[in-house]
């Protein structure tokens, strides 16, 4: 007899939410996509698109390593144009804010690409 699988309780509390055939990670981050949409169709803003990967830092093949360790990406929530101007967004809570792996991104946005994220 084969054990069920457990499921692994979010680490934040967050739960998933579906809009429109979209999986969102949370029902905040869904609640700022339909804000942003009506923004979009205004002509307030526009390029909206979500989930747009940077690249903080390639690939690298280390001498005592058999394979290349993957490039270190930032993941945007959400990422669109005001006028010229790119905004990068990421929904976050208190507690996610606090992370210390975003925070570093966070980091190396500004550093790396002169973007600072706009935490919504």
């Amino acid at each position: 007899m084969q054990t069920p699988k457990l499921r692994k309780k979010p680490k934040f509390r967050n739960k998933k939410v579906v809009l429109n055939g979209t999986t969102f990670d949370s029902k905040k981050e869904a609640r700022r996509y339909r804000e942003l949409q009506i923004l979009e169709r205004a002509g307030e803003i526009s390029e909206l698109q979500m989930q747009y990967a940077f690249v903080l830092a390639e690939s690298v093949k280390f001498s005592n390593e058999p394979r290349r360790k993957p490039a270190v990406k930032y993941v945007a929530d959400f990422v669109y144009r005001v006028g010229d101007k790119l905004i990068v967004e990421d929904v976050k809570s208190e507690a996610t804010r606090k992370d210390k792996y975003f925070r570093l991104k966070k980091h190396l946005m500004m550093s790396v690409h002169g973007i600072e994220i706009a935490e919504v």
